[in-house]
């Protein structure tokens, strides 16, 4: 499997068209898990790594092709994942906002994806069903942007469609993709879920010792 290291969009210059193509994935995992003391999703869950667990839920639902965002790590990643179809991208910069990450990931997937769920690398919670929950309101609403929603928060996975790249590929420095919803709130489309997965990310020790009380070492 080919690292690409992207600093440029690829593909057409214009944002793929709605209609086109799957829907993808970019799972964002180059983080420095400073808060952990080490890298968090290489730490074992219910006998996965805590990456596998997510990069597993995405590629059992309906999002492909699948690109994953890494860095300093990236080659132990490589291994915990083996055997998995991924397309690997590399971040210089782990340090950078996780919005760096979005960029890279979006430029390394094909031409005419018709929309991409931004995948959390350290949300072991996720489930496939929530993927593809976001994916079918997509497809009936014609919004583009789908988030979940958990008892009034907004939470991840994020579905956004291929009409935004381009203003994600240029534009909300400092604001990631809190910045994207902020500037199209009518093109935002809640989806109401009763997992609180949706909000649940494993940041610090504390965070680890509640999943594995939850899934197991």
């Amino acid at each position: 499997m080919e690292t690409r290291r992207c600093s440029e969009p690829n593909g057409d210059p214009g944002a793929p068209e709605a209609g086109r193509g799957p829907i993808a994935a970019v799972v964002l995992a180059a983080g420095r898990s400073s808060r952990m003391g080490r890298p968090k999703l290489l730490l074992p869950l219910g006998g996965r790594a805590v990456i596998a667990r997510v990069i597993d839920a995405v590629l059992a639902s309906t999002a492909a092709p699948v690109a994953i965002v890494a860095g300093a790590e990236i080659e132990r990643l490589r291994q915990a994942l083996q055997g998995r179809t991924l397309t690997w991208v590399l971040n210089p910069d782990p340090a950078a906002a996780m919005l760096d990450s979005v960029r890279l990931g979006l430029q390394a997937l094909p031409s005419h994806w018709q929309a991409v769920v931004i995948v959390l690398g350290d949300q072991p919670g996720l489930d496939p069903e929530t993927i593809d929950r976001l994916a079918d309101k997509f497809a009936a609403g014609g919004r583009g942007i789908v988030v979940p929603v958990h008892k009034g928060r907004r939470g991840h996975p994020i579905l956004v469609a291929a009409r935004h790249r381009d203003e994600i590929l240029r534009s909300h420095d400092g604001l990631g993709l809190r910045g994207l919803l902020r500037a199209h709130p009518e093109d935002v489309q809640e989806i109401e879920t009763d997992r609180p997965s949706v909000l649940e990310d494993m940041d610090t020790p504390s965070d680890y010792r509640e999943w594995r009380e939850r899934l197991g070492r």
